[in-house]
């Protein structure tokens, strides 16, 4: 019961059923601070469904508030892990919340933050390896959201360490691994290839250049996801923004304007062009 019930949750992680995803992550209100007014969050929610993402991400608290039929067509991702930047070691993650506390809310999955190369490592591995003993033991699936940070980390962009990163989240268990993208971005290809689990890029580009067209690099470079939050929800018309970006990852050619690029932009356009522009753009930017 527990495997058909994990295979059915990720199924739901994935709106077009071609196993891939774009999420939103919204756990920022714990880490810096509210992101839209308190009155706001459910047009925010609203949007983000019709604009097409597959899943939103936040914690349990939240999860309890908004309406519950605004997550009819997306997925509900709660997150476990919490830190502030308020904290003395911002690296620090600790476990907030546990799966069967998101299981009585009716989540599709669970993401866990580990921070590699930061002063916490080892309690943070440890917390990654017992969730997904909790999440085997229930058919939950599980994001490992894992990124180099911390004080030992020379460069965050290097496509060796990314992909050891994505081979700690899937040998201890997680489903899909969210990590950094690396520099150039054709390089990202050579994490997914040694990945065993699927990849999810995480935010948007770093030099803040288009969003939509970043997409397309990442997923160009073999990426099954995006994961963007504070891009989408700052944006003055979030559902226009997502639906493009869901089109992007999702391979639905439709036209694009303002923070999109012209035209279609799956299947009619070179994906390998976009990658060549993208990495131009970024070309040196850590």
């Amino acid at each position: 019961m527990p495997k058909n019930g994990k295979q059915l949750r990720l199924r739901r992680l994935s709106l077009a059923g071609d196993d891939r995803h774009l999420f939103i992550p919204l756990d920022h209100s714990v880490s810096d601070g509210p992101i839209v007014p308190a009155d706001k969050w459910d047009d925010l929610l609203r949007a983000l469904v019709a604009g097409g993402a597959d899943g939103i991400i936040v914690h349990k608290g939240r999860a309890r508030a908004f309406a519950p039929d605004i997550l009819k067509n997306c997925a509900l991702v709660v997150h476990l892990s919490a830190s502030t930047s308020c904290s003395a070691d911002v690296h620090a993650k600790v476990l907030v919340s546990d799966v069967e506390e998101a299981l009585t809310l009716g989540a599709d999955a669970v993401s866990v933050h580990v921070n590699i190369g930061s002063d916490t490592e080892s309690q943070q591995l440890a917390d990654l390896g017992a969730v997904a003993r909790s999440c085997d033991a229930w058919g939950m699936p599980l994001i490992a959201m894992v990124y180099p940070r911390g004080p030992r980390i020379e460069d965050p962009r290097d496509p060796a360490l990314l992909a050891h990163i994505a081979n700690v989240a899937a040998d201890l268990g997680a489903d899909m691994v969210k990590t950094s993208v690396a520099l150039p971005i054709e390089r990202m290809s050579e994490v997914v290839a040694n990945s065993p689990i699927p990849v999810l890029a995480a935010g948007g580009p770093p030099d803040g250049s288009d969003l939509v067209e970043y997409g397309a690099a990442v997923m160009a470079s073999g990426c099954r996801g995006l994961a963007i939050g504070r891009r989408i929800f700052s944006s003055p018309t979030p559902a226009a923004l997502v639906s493009r970006l869901s089109a992007v990852v999702h391979g639905r050619s439709k036209g694009m304007g303002g923070d999109g690029i012209s035209g279609g932009i799956a299947g009619g356009i070179s994906e390998g062009m976009h990658m060549a522009n993208y990495s131009t753009i970024v070309a040196g930017v850590a």
